[in-house]
């Protein structure tokens, strides 16, 4: 589970008046799915609730399947988000994983449409520019600007959890904001240094 916090880029915005957006960011795979509920209200952003949801290897890849659509199923029943982002496939060298990776995108994303939540696909590399300003960056460099941009302690969090947060927070810089979309994390990053722990 991650901590959540919340954070705000100005504080002289009236936030009671401005609409809070939800957004359910789901990292997957049939092994270990990572989710991440991020809310931003006006110009502050907060993390709701991250983690993931994790299936034995020995277990036959139905109830896999069945345990990642319940558990995102559940998730959405309680946090009733607004919309929700999800990495796309990508074209690997193992096509059986590529498949597999395929029905857990399948059943994320139908617990999401089931209850008409308008779901968006990005790629890895769009994930990766988007919060680091680099579309080739390690799983590592995400974690740290996921960690820095939204203030979270040093504790744990696992690279799925913390991929899944980057995921929803692509999807709000491409949804923009009150003040216009910055053209990636880095510019945002430099025009509010505040943000950014030492």
């Amino acid at each position: 589970m991650c901590t959540p916090t919340s954070t705000s880029t100005r504080k002289n915005l009236p936030l009671s008046t401005a609409k809070k957006v939800v957004v359910l960011g789901i990292d997957p795979g049939t092994l270990v799915t990572g989710y991440a509920l991020v809310a931003r209200t006006g110009v502050q952003v907060s993390l709701v609730d991250c983690g993931t949801i994790s299936n034995p290897a020995s277990e036959p890849l139905p109830y896999r399947l069945r345990r990642i659509y319940r558990t995102l199923r559940d998730l959405i029943e309680r946090f009733r988000p607004d919309e929700c982002a999800i990495e796309s496939a990508f074209y690997g060298k193992n096509a059986q994983s590529a498949l597999k990776l395929g029905h857990a995108r399948g059943v994320a994303m139908l617990a999401a449409v089931e209850r008409n939540i308008s779901t968006s696909e990005y790629t890895p590399r769009v994930v990766k520019k988007a919060v680091t300003g680099k579309g080739s960056a390690s799983k590592i460099q995400v974690q740290f600007m996921v960690k820095a941009l939204l203030h979270l302690p040093d504790s744990s969090m696992v690279l799925d959890a913390s991929d899944a947060v980057a995921i929803a927070l692509c999807h709000l810089r491409r949804l923009g904001t009150p003040e216009g979309p910055a053209k990636d994390w880095r510019s945002f990053v430099a025009a509010h240094p505040e943000r950014v722990r030492a």
